[in-house]
């Protein structure tokens, strides 16, 4: 955690800096205060955002009970109240998080998830993404996304600024202020990607405690992984900045370097499970 603090400093002294650029010292407050309210906004209304984005549709007990009842038993072994249950019609298998804090808590799987993978593996799924709820990761995660997206809005509007001839005092220049326009939406995106990589391993490590067995979630990572693959999600591509939050990269961007990656190596993700785990096969569980 005290690593991640470290990092979410860093984005916001980021964020100040791009502020300088735009307008001096009193830009540095002006961004630290519309960090503020950026925060703000996203703390209480990122989880009804993201869920509207996807599609996302509220179920109760009646409509699928078993998924239901796996959630409320997870959620009671992880101390944890029922978090809201969502279904996404996407074929592609996948899930996340979302909420403030654990009392305001949702969890979504897709349909393909539901569809193609079995109740030991959905389990231990969704361990996985009552994890991020225990750990609060759904908060931090929101937080990184806004303040990395808000460092280039203000880039780009430091960069059309100078050259309009604003703040002409800037110490750095002309030249300056384009290398700080490139560089620190690049270095935001880079921390924001480091902060999901920590805190996915620590969702798989916890996740595999909820459940009691590392490899139902080994065995669905591998599967996710190979949906993702294969099978589009449309409204994950029309909004990337979303894909941190999915327990698998549900975007088609596998060329690009791993440096760029939203997400651990999947094979180190289930290299640790399988350490974790101490065996070689997946044993049978009551939701079988």
């Amino acid at each position: 955690m005290f690593r991640v603090s470290l990092m979410i400093a860093a984005l916001t002294a980021l964020f100040m800096g791009v502020g300088y650029l735009l307008g001096g010292s009193g830009g540095m407050v002006i961004a630290l205060l519309l960090a503020g309210g950026m925060n703000l906004f996203a703390y209480w209304n990122s989880d009804k955002m993201v869920l509207r984005m996807h599609g996302a549709r509220q179920i109760g007990r009646t409509e699928l009970p078993w998924f239901h009842d796996m959630i409320g038993q997870l959620a009671q072994r992880a101390d944890l109240p029922m978090p809201k249950v969502y279904v996404i019609d996407q074929d592609q298998p996948n899930a996340f998080a979302t909420g403030r804090n654990p009392e305001n808590a949702a969890v979504a799987a897709t349909t393909g998830l539901l569809r193609h993978l079995s109740h030991e593996e959905i389990a231990g799924v969704m361990a996985h993404e009552l994890a991020h709820v225990k750990n609060r990761d759904t908060l931090i995660m929101t937080i990184t996304a806004t303040i990395a997206g808000a460092i280039s809005m203000l880039a780009n509007m430091a960069m059309w600024s100078s050259f309009l001839g604003g703040n002409r005092n800037n110490p750095m220049g002309i030249v300056g202020v384009l290398a700080m326009t490139i560089l620190a939406p690049l270095a935001a995106t880079l921390v924001q990607m480091a902060i999901s990589r920590v805190r996915e391993y620590d969702a798989d490590r916890i996740g595999a405690e909820i459940c009691g067995r590392p490899l139902w979630l080994a065995s669905a990572l591998q599967k996710l992984e190979n949906g993702a693959r294969q099978i589009d999600n449309h409204a994950a591509e029309n909004n990337p900045a979303t894909a941190h939050m999915f327990i698998v990269n549900p975007l088609h961007a596998h060329a690009l370097d791993g440096l760029f990656a939203t997400h651990p190596p999947m094979r180190e993700r289930i290299a640790r499970l399988m350490a974790l785990a101490g065996q070689d096969a997946p044993q049978r569980g009551p939701w079988g």
